[in-house]
């Protein structure tokens, strides 16, 4: 199988050397807008750089991989579409509702596919936590709260890009709630402070945010993300129910300590970030993705589910710019019902 990487950032490095090592993947080709990162990295890897996206599809692959700067997503995944190749696309599809939308109508039209990068699907803890609530060992869930908080801020010049604390962050914890309950969001009631550095101010964004999300069942959610945990990179969630109750992301690197005599010990090694945070699910969303192009499985992440996060994290940018509930039948692109 031969690879298309758009974008080698980052992130797009992580991936690159993930499919490089991959047993059904028998080469890659790399693009990036700064075409010397691309080379060193396909030098570094033993595989091909391209001059051009052009390039990437004229030279013929079997799938794509996008891992741009948002404002290329949408545009990219339609040429993928158009090409008929599958696409495994980072979040999000788009910062907007409206490309979001068009992007997956080209995929749908082309009926090619689209598998988004919500990596906390593969995450054990969160598939724990899903298997607890589904097979009835909490009983009825009455209450989750997630929390997304980064250790330090990303550079300035990030955050006109970002699309917000909510699209960025907490989209995240907006896939999770849905993908572990198997309920949807009817409303939320969002608050966000920007009482942190000048940066975020400067860029109409805020460094902390909290939202109340009530599920079609009932159940009550909070979800509280920063762009300014110095103890650490913290993600947690916490579900409750009449029976029992589970936490994700509590073990011996958890940034949190204690103030009980007897409570347990700071870490020693708190988590620093995401992509060490979870590595190993970053790797599985990419094997997933191998076996749905070569037809072994369905699509664990499609269009219309990244849509359904889109949706939420909107209407809490809403709510918090207007101080009001927002009912998620405001927000257009509703129809899909949550995973099962």
């Amino acid at each position: 199988m031969r690879i298309g990487v758009i974008g080698t950032g980052r992130i797009g490095t992580i991936h690159a050397n993930t499919l490089s090592r991959h047993r059904e993947v028998g080469s890659l080709i790399l693009t990036d807008a700064n075409r010397d990162r691309a080379q060193e990295l396909a030098q570094r890897l033993g595989e091909t750089a391209a001059p051009g996206v052009d390039e990437i599809f004229r030279w013929g692959v079997d799938a794509v991989v996008i891992t741009t700067a948002t404002s290329a997503h949408a545009e990219l995944i339609g040429r993928a579409a158009r090409s008929g190749l599958p696409v495994f696309c980072e979040k999000p599809i788009a910062l907007d509702l409206p490309g979001t939308l068009q992007a997956i109508t080209e995929v749908e039209t082309a009926g090619t596919v689209l598998q988004m990068g919500f990596q906390r699907r593969f995450d054990a803890g969160y598939a724990g936590a899903r298997e607890a609530v589904r097979s009835g060992r909490l009983g009825r869930l009455h209450t989750v709260r997630a929390l997304t908080s980064d250790q330090a801020p990303p550079p300035a010049a990030y955050l006109p890009v970002s699309g917000g604390l909510y699209r960025d962050t907490l989209i995240h914890d907006f896939d999770m709630l849905r993908w572990v309950t198997g309920h949807e969001v009817v409303d939320v009631y969002a608050a966000g402070s920007d009482a942190g550095p000048a940066m975020f101010r400067q860029a109409g964004d805020i460094d902390t945010a909290a939202a109340v999300l009530t599920l079609d069942d009932g159940t009550l959610a909070t979800a509280t993300a920063t762009r300014l945990n110095g103890a650490g990179y913290d993600v947690r969630m916490e579900l409750a129910g009449e029976l029992d109750q589970v936490v994700v992301g509590l073990d011996d690197r958890t940034p949190i300590a204690s103030t009980e005599p007897t409570g347990p010990p700071a870490a020693d090694k708190p988590w620093t970030g995401f992509l060490e945070r979870f590595g190993p699910a970053y790797e599985a969303e990419l094997a997933a993705f191998i076996e749905v192009v070569r037809g072994e499985r369905a699509n664990p992440c499609d269009g219309r589910e990244a849509l359904q996060s889109l949706r939420i994290a909107e209407a809490c940018d809403v709510s918090r710019r207007e101080r009001r509930p927002v009912r998620l039948a405001e927000i257009p692109g509703g129809s899909a019902s949550a995973t099962v």
